[in-house]
């Protein structure tokens, strides 16, 4: 089977996502080692991001959620790809690894930047308004707008800071609302 090159960087957390990913990707991989990312990584990530898109794939679980944080306060510039959890379950386990073929292509084919130059001007009220936060269904319209513009899982904060970074408007969301789609 011949592999797909990928012109980035791929940041993931263990030696079984790179053997996974390796079967079906032609590109450099750097592992964390887990959450406490070590000073070398960081380091060399810093060195890398300077010639080449660095692309950060981490597990859809707290330690994943906090791999990209670290990350993210030492390396400006990252971009982020996210698998869907329900997607990325085998063995009771859930993971990048655990994930398919498909469901990381799409996750690369769609990478969202840390952090761009002017951010968006959504705010906590507009999120309450469109029913995203302190409703009984906010957190399943969350999931839904989380997915169709491919901002990966989190709380309402987090779901905030993504789509002011991205400088997503109210319009996107009415979109990304619609049953229709």
């Amino acid at each position: 089977m011949d592999r797909i090159r990928y012109p980035a960087v791929i940041v993931v957390e263990g030696t079984s996502d790179v053997a996974f990913l390796s079967s079906f990707l032609d590109t450099e991989f750097v592992t964390t080692n887990g959450s406490d990312v070590p000073r070398e990584t960081i380091n060399y990530l810093k060195e890398a991001i300077k010639k080449k898109d660095v692309v950060v794939l981490t597990d859809p679980d707290y330690p994943g959620r906090r791999i990209r944080s670290v990350l993210d306060e030492n390396i400006p510039g990252l971009l982020h790809a996210f698998v869907r959890k329900e997607n990325s379950i085998k063995h009771h386990k859930v993971g990048v690894a655990e994930s398919t073929k498909e469901e990381v292509l799409l996750a690369l084919s769609h990478v969202v930047p840390s952090k761009t130059g002017e951010p968006g001007t959504l705010t906590m009220t507009d999120l309450m308004e469109f029913g995203l936060m302190g409703g009984v269904e906010s957190k399943a319209l969350r999931r839904k707008v989380e997915e169709r513009l491919h901002l990966g899982h989190g709380n309402a904060k987090t779901l905030l800071r993504r789509m002011n970074a991205l400088c997503v408007g109210k319009e996107d969301i009415e979109e990304a609302m619609r049953d229709d789609r």
